[in-house]
């Protein structure tokens, strides 16, 4: 069993005039997200042995706070083929670059990841694909296990989903979690 990790980046911020979409920052609530994210991959046993990220500034700082929560060596692969692609290049992505991990983290953009999703679901439970179809929040992130051997195998529709986490539903001890996205 393979199991992908599909992680919308966090809550960027728009408070530059005229910065370039690449170089969107993470806002606070962003940050505050990216590491209640890493901390639920931690408590739930959801750790990566390969990370795909894009390149646009705003996932590498999601990378980064989500790093110091993973607690095993991890392969990351940062690359602009990620970014301002459809689905299509995201699933040639993880065939190509997702190597013998076992569990594989992909940090992007939407629409990209929601669609990623939704192409790769093909069972499970049928309310979370809905509410993957209805909503993919920033740092919104889709647990999706396959029955392949390598990430070359991967095919539309072959995946089940197995869980949706949104950060407005992670809570953390002693604080608010930050609130959905847009």
């Amino acid at each position: 069993m393979m199991r992908l990790l599909l992680l919308r980046h966090a809550k960027s911020s728009w408070d530059v005039s005229g910065q370039p979409d690449f170089e969107r920052t993470l806002a606070p609530r962003g940050r505050r997200a990216a590491q209640m994210i890493g901390e639920h991959l931690a408590t739930h046993r959801l750790m990566p042995d390969r990370i795909l990220c894009s390149s646009a500034r705003r996932t590498r700082e999601t990378l980064i706070g989500i790093l110091p929560l993973i607690t095993s060596d991890v392969d990351i692969r940062v690359t602009r083929d990620l970014y301002e692609v459809g689905h299509d290049a995201y699933i040639d992505s993880i065939s190509a670059l997702g190597g013998g991990a076992r569990t594989l983290l992909l940090i992007g953009h939407n629409p990209t990841v929601q669609e990623t999703a939704l192409e790769l679901i093909g069972n499970g439970n049928p309310a979370l694909r809905d509410e993957i179809a209805g909503k993919f929040p920033t740092a919104g992130l889709a647990v999706i296990d396959f029955d392949i051997h390598k990430w070359s195998e991967l095919h539309p529709r072959t995946g089940r989903i197995v869980a949706f986490f949104r950060p407005r539903e992670l809570e953390v001890v002693g604080g608010e979690p930050p609130s959905d996205d847009e």
